[in-house]
């Protein structure tokens, strides 16, 4: 086990890939201690990504590489100008909303950091904000992406831990909310602070056009369910509320209902029935491909070449990743590492709520090195014995586990939103560093409600029948 962990940390350590260190290190373990044929290692990494569930991360992937690529990000920004941009510290505030919605399409923090945030940097910069304070915030603003549903790594979570993806999605979805009014409040501090005015004159038209669209989305669901009262079926009435909400928007053209759409769409869909959490995955390229060569026509053969060969790129990386993680967490259970880790752990405390601190303090300083595939791939199987005799719900550690694998994407020494973000505000990464620190207060709040009150991630799954 020392020769497994000990050559894996001294990759690291001189720079070499994650999913390479890992590869590299399973192999070394296997030739020198013959603890298994060397064919051993194909089978499993094989077997790590023989999974329905993971068809999922390519089609969402391509979902956000195509909601790019038509345009989307400029209309959410737009949309969330017109609805906060007036409070004082607007443009902060649109970032946080704009992460929001944008987090309904991509399900990745680096997709979030990549494509709205490289906007709303700029924007803030050029309306005279620190550059400090427009990194900060994204930063913060780019862990909602996989909380609020749809998550690639619940996703990863849910194949790893045997738990429903469906009842994942939903569990994020009151976490997300608690954690962009914590963000909003700390923008509220901050611009009282340092006084920041308002970005956007207050537009009484603007501000109500804002509300409309969002009136508009919500009346779809109840429309669908009052139609299905009335004795339509829920496909027919799901058909009609499509259909006129699509002439709506073609009539009065709004800025970004059809995006506001997209989760809408998700998880109404898997709701009814409609498809799975992996089936969705489809029906999101779907929407996006609509919007992009359909309803705004702003997509080329070249913008969807480009998505595409993003995808590709990136679901290779996350599928080697995945397989790499694989092998690697088969021969850390093979060699006694979880059952070591789990006797350390319970000879320290039998208290749940000891343990949850315990265990917080761990991912946060995993999170701070290993890329969060990689991490959940190795973690879940190492943790989650330990947590089913303390007798935690898998869905609220899914939600821990992700969490606090995002705050570790924000600190080096591997934070990959970190060096995303000192890229696009050609910053230092010892400045985006120290800009990103004030914003992690409201995450690590939202950590602590996560983690001690459990109906804060379980309460709406239970409601919808996804829970016990």
């Amino acid at each position: 086990m020392l020769l497994l962990l000990g050559s894996f940390l001294v990759m690291m350590l001189i720079g070499v890939p994650v999913a390479i260190s890992m590869a590299v290190a399973s192999v070394l373990y296997i030739v020198l201690y013959g603890i298994a044929p060397d064919i051993i290692v194909a089978q499993r990494m094989i077997a790590g990504v023989e999974s329905f569930p993971l068809l999922a991360v390519p089609f969402f992937i391509l979902a956000g590489n195509l909601m790019n690529s038509a345009g989307v990000t400029g209309r959410i920004y737009s949309f969330a100008v017109a609805l906060v941009g007036w409070m004082k510290g607007g443009l902060a505030q649109v970032n946080i909303i704009g992460s929001v919605i944008f987090s309904g399409m991509s399900g990745t923090a680096l997709a979030d950091a990549a494509g709205i945030g490289t906007i709303e940097i700029k924007a803030m910069k050029d309306h005279g904000y620190p550059v400090e304070a427009a990194v900060g915030v994204t930063a913060a603003s780019a862990t909602l992406g996989p909380i609020f549903p749809p998550s690639l790594p619940f996703v990863i979570y849910g194949m790893m831990a045997n738990v429903s993806i469906g009842a994942l999605f939903m569990a994020g979805i009151l976490p997300g909310i608690v954690m962009t009014l914590l963000m909003m409040i700390t923008v509220a501090a901050f611009a009282y602070k340092k006084r920041w005015g308002s970005d956007a004159p207050f537009d009484v038209r603007q501000l109500l056009s804002a509300g409309l669209e969002i009136l508009v989305v919500l009346m779809v669901p109840v429309a669908i369910y009052l139609m299905m009262r009335a004795g339509l079926s829920m496909n027919t009435a799901a058909g009609i509320a499509l259909l006129v909400l699509l002439a709506l928007d073609w009539y009065f053209g709004f800025s970004a209902v059809m995006a506001l759409m997209t989760p809408v769409i998700l998880i109404g869909g898997m709701t009814m029935g409609w498809f799975t959490p992996t089936e969705a995955a489809v029906a999101a390229v779907l929407w996006s491909l609509f919007l992009g060569l359909v309803r705004y026509r702003t997509m080329t053969f070249s913008t969807l070449a480009k998505a595409s060969f993003d995808t590709i790129e990136t679901t290779a990386s996350v599928l080697f990743i995945v397989t790499a993680a694989s092998v690697f967490a088969w021969l850390l259970t093979v060699s006694q590492a979880a059952q070591l880790l789990s006797d350390a752990i319970l000879s320290i405390t039998d208290n749940k709520w000891v343990f949850l601190i315990l265990v917080n303090l761990l991912m946060l300083f995993v999170g701070c090195f290993l890329d969060t595939i990689a991490a959940i791939t190795i973690l879940v199987p190492i943790l989650l014995p330990i947590v089913a005799k303390f007798e935690i719900d898998p869905v609220q550690f899914g939600l821990i586990m992700t969490l606090n694998l995002m705050i570790g994407l924000l600190h080096p020494p591997l934070g990959m939103v970190l060096f995303v973000l000192s890229r696009v505000a050609k910053l230092s990464v010892e400045r985006t560093t120290m800009a990103i620190l004030p914003w992690l207060v409201p995450l690590f709040l939202a950590l602590i409600l996560i983690t001690f009150i459990p109906a804060v991630s379980l309460w709406l799954p239970q409601q919808l029948g996804l829970l016990r």
